[in-house]
């Protein structure tokens, strides 16, 4: 039985692999001229000016889409980004079913392999998902295409939706725009490397533990963590279905932050939760909105480190210069201390593989290739628990680790009677966190580093696994966070200082800074998360907006990759 799976797994990522490539192969001619002027202008140009132009019918939606599609197929080519290709369906969805008078007329939309699309598998990267077809759209792309938007690709993610790489054996490896030799991120990194080289300019994500902000920050574009109930989630493929301990979101990510705001905006005003039962049915405010584009003096606190990981040289100079930004800016910036942030990994880790790994693994065909970070979890699930705890006394007592010692205590799978009163410690922190914004910071919005360093090199989260605190935080919490690209690591500013010491870092931390060297890593974006509390959406897209406007006045704003 083991051989024969083996070889149907094989068998099927080869035919994914060979459909995808026939696909491209085969494009209409249309797609394989160099760009023209008039294409190089569509691509530059903001997605509400070209919704303009569609209503004016003075742009055609195939020219938008043809012009986006030619350069999806570079970013593919250099980065392996893309999963399925969807431009013949796409061009006759825009003739006969795309709303042409909507908010999103003729702009072309990509999508996580995730998101369901009537006629193409859901694969999330697991072979035994392929030669599946779904009849039908799903929630969120039925409310696209109402919106005029038009489904043009889906995009590349790990097998586990738990890793911040993005590698399968049926699509291969996503390799990182800036970079090949690095990670786009996890698990939305096919999207970020799209987004990031040009090849769209609006796409969908999801995030359980960061997957459309790490991605964001790794590659270089915009994202947003919307809390949950304000997107649509059925209609969609996971690793783990039935997980709630920390609920998985779908949410936007842009080119730049101006098609951002633009596109959570148009899709919030389409009335989501007319196509999807578990959306709030919670209008656009356009009040909030304005309230926190005009505000004269923000109060913005600023969390410099979570005490686990401290933010490399890069990420801390990032977080540094928006601070400094918006400090010049006449804003009130002063650091904060949130309540334990350690507390929240140790509860979200927990709880979020609360069944010992078994439903994401269950997915697997033998000899199927698994992500090294989400692998290393399963192992040390599965030891015996009598060897975790000698190893445990060994790391805490011995090597005098505290805070790894407390992460690996308790990792095991979970009774229902543990779950729960894991669930009732996620519930006390939430109402301990909201008293101390609320209270003590009495802040507008928060700034984070997204992640303790840029980019993984490919095969990084086999060490750096357990380095995800800074957007685990706020999937505990469920609120709504932005992440924005602020610079490139530079190997001189960046460089870790003479008195850096890895042997004294805790063993999250080493696994986070095995890989840091910022010669190799120059050229890499390095970005800031902007936080709200839940369902701010409307003010975290504002508040970004002005961030970027210091930015602006003061060192300048990031430098998005060029369309070649």
């Amino acid at each position: 039985m083991g051989l024969l799976e083996y070889r149907q797994h094989k068998l099927d990522c080869q035919r994914k692999q060979s459909e995808r490539a026939s696909k491209i192969a085969t494009l209409p001619t249309s797609y394989l001229y160099p760009l023209s002027p008039q294409e190089r202008t569509i691509l530059g140009r903001p997605i509400q000016e070209l919704v303009q132009d569609v209503h004016k019918q003075i742009a055609s939606p195939v020219d938008i889409l043809r012009a986006y599609g030619k350069v999806a197929i570079k970013a593919h080519e250099k980065t392996n980004c893309l999963t399925e290709i969807l431009f013949p369906e796409a061009e006759e969805w825009a003739a006969k079913e795309i709303n042409l008078k909507g908010p999103l007329a003729g702009i072309p939309v990509s999508l996580k392999d995730s998101i369901q699309v009537k006629g193409f598998d859901i694969s999330v990267g697991y072979s035994r998902n392929v030669g599946k077809p779904y009849a039908d759209d799903g929630a969120m792309v039925k409310l696209l295409k109402d919106a005029g938007a038009i489904p043009f690709v889906k995009t590349n993610l790990p097998t586990t939706l738990l890793s911040f790489e993005s590698t399968n054996d049926v699509w291969g490896q996503c390799k990182n725009p800036h970079n090949d030799k690095y990670s786009p991120g996890g698990s939305t990194g096919g999207e970020s490397a799209l987004l990031a080289f040009g090849g769209s300019r609006i796409g969908i994500g999801s995030d359980v533990a960061g997957s459309v902000r790490v991605p964001a920050h790794f590659s270089g574009c915009y994202s947003l963590r919307c809390s949950t109930g304000r997107w649509p989630k059925v209609g969609m493929n996971t690793s783990m279905a039935g997980q709630e301990g920390i609920p998985s979101v779908f949410s936007p990510m842009a080119r730049t932050l101006n098609d951002l705001t633009y596109f959570t905006r148009s899709f919030v005003q389409m009335k989501p939760w007319n196509y999807d039962y578990t959306v709030h049915p919670l209008p656009w405010r356009e009040d909030t909105e304005t309230e926190f584009k005009d505000k004269k003096k923000l109060r913005i606190g600023v969390m410099r480190t979570d005490h686990v990981v401290d933010p490399s040289p890069a990420c801390a100079r990032a977080l540094d210069e928006v601070a400094k930004a918006l400090a010049a800016e006449g804003h009130e910036v002063f650091d904060v201390e949130p309540p334990s942030p350690y507390e929240a990994l140790y509860l979200a880790s927990q709880l979020l593989l609360s069944d010992g790994g078994n439903v994401f693994m269950s997915h697997f065909r033998t000899g199927e290739w698994n992500d090294l970070g989400a692998a290393q979890m399963v192992k040390y699930m599965r030891l015996p628990r009598f060897i975790k705890y000698c190893h445990y006394l060994w790391v805490k007592y011995v090597k005098g680790d505290g805070i790894w010692a407390g992460l690996l205590r308790d990792w095991h799978p979970k009774t229902a009677h543990e779950y729960w009163q894991l669930a009732g410690k996620r519930e006390a922190y939430k109402a301990r966190f909201f008293t101390w914004w609320t209270e003590e910071a009495k802040m507008d919005v928060m700034l984070t580093p997204p992640n303790a360093t840029p980019a993984v090199p490919h095969g990084g989260m086999h060490d750096a696994v357990s380095s995800c605190g800074y957007t685990f935080l706020f999937n505990l919490l469920d609120y709504t966070t932005g992440i924005l690209p602020v610079t490139h690591v530079d190997p001189v500013q960046d460089a870790l200082p003479s008195t850096f010491k890895f042997d004294k870092l805790n063993g999250v931390a080493q696994g986070a800074y095995k890989h840091y060297d910022a010669v190799k890593m120059a050229g890499l974006p390095a970005a800031v998360q902007v936080v709200g509390r839940r369902l701010e959406e409307e003010k975290v897209l504002a508040i970004m907006e002005r961030v970027e406007d210091a930015l602006d006045s003061h060192g300048g704003r990031y430098q998005l990759l060029e369309v070649d």
